[in-house]
């Protein structure tokens, strides 16, 4: 995936003038035919994420598109709150990017997981959230983002399924009738063998913010299951929102809130937190009863 959104920014850099690429080192090499072609528009600010975002808030207040790529705990973490003040309270949009997604970067320590990145940006005011769960995915919606000048946030993950569906809205992969497991992004292809033989419905987004509400009612359930691979219970809210006047269950599964204090890898992290086919199963299973 990083490898295709570093193609698809720099063509657009290339076809669309209003685009720039901000960095704070991260992925630098990759830009750097596009800096030696774009000198004005690919500006890396060195180990300084706050001021990355600080950067990109003034590119677009002179009209430009700023896409901010770095590793979520960085991007999102770290410069919190210049994206609530540079970008929010300044009333500008940008692209944000991230790789490291939950513990894709775990064997290098808590400093590079970001579990919690998408509920924060549920603390701000209408983001658009995409969480691509194939490479194939991610130049469509990088592309749609850059043409607008709104606020958007793409997730890339090292984690991915192995076909691409890079249809909006909520989709239906497999029917069946005691649930609806809905699945996020890379969480997709798990889900499916979680669930192979269970007689329910598996629909798949790449897109949770702004939340497809009307897929999901479309749906048909009152058990709805959510696997995301990021904070469990991100999503909670949304759905039984969009479920309000539906008597209903939910259960949320996604990344525990415990630090487990542990290294391992991004298999293993799955694992311990339930996010395996073995324990997503083992907990839908228990749902369903």
């Amino acid at each position: 995936m990083r490898d295709t959104f570093v193609n698809a920014a720099t063509a657009l850099l290339d076809d669309d003038p209003r685009t720039a690429v901000v960095l704070a080192d991260i992925s630098a090499t990759a830009f750097e035919p596009a800096a030696r072609l774009h000198p004005d528009r690919v500006i890396n600010v060195g180990i300084r994420e706050q001021l990355m975002l600080g950067v990109a808030g003034g590119l677009a207040l002179t009209g430009l598109r700023p896409i901010v790529h770095s590793y979520a705990t960085f991007v999102v973490d770290r410069a919190y709150e210049q994206i609530k003040l540079d970008l929010d309270h300044q009333g500008v949009g940008a692209v944000l990017v991230s790789v490291g997604a939950s513990y894709d970067g775990s064997t290098a320590g808590r400093t590079h997981m970001s579990p919690g990145d998408v509920a924060l940006f549920d603390t701000l005011g209408n983001w658009t959230v995409h969480v691509p769960g194939h490479a194939g995915e991610v130049g469509p919606l990088l592309t749609a983002a850059a043409a607008h000048d709104e606020n958007v946030y793409i997730r890339l993950s090292t984690q991915r399924n192995a076909a691409a569906r890079p249809a909006a809205g909520l989709q239906t992969v497999r029917r069946g009738g005691r649930a609806a497991v809905v699945a996020v992004g890379p969480m997709l292809d798990t889900a499916l063998a979680a669930t192979e033989g269970l007689d329910v419905t598996v629909a798949y987004t790449n897109t949770p913010r702004p939340f497809d509400s009307k897929g999901l009612r479309a749906l048909g359930h009152a058990d709805v299951v959510l696997v995301e691979p990021y904070l469990a219970g991100t999503s909670s809210a949304v759905v039984s929102d969009a479920l309000r006047d539906v008597p209903h269950r939910l259960l949320s599964l996604g990344v525990g809130r415990t630090d487990l204090h542990r290294y391992g890898s991004p298999k293993d992290h799955a694992r311990w937190h339930g996010l395996d086919a073995a324990g997503v199963r083992e907990s839908i299973s228990a749902f369903l009863g």
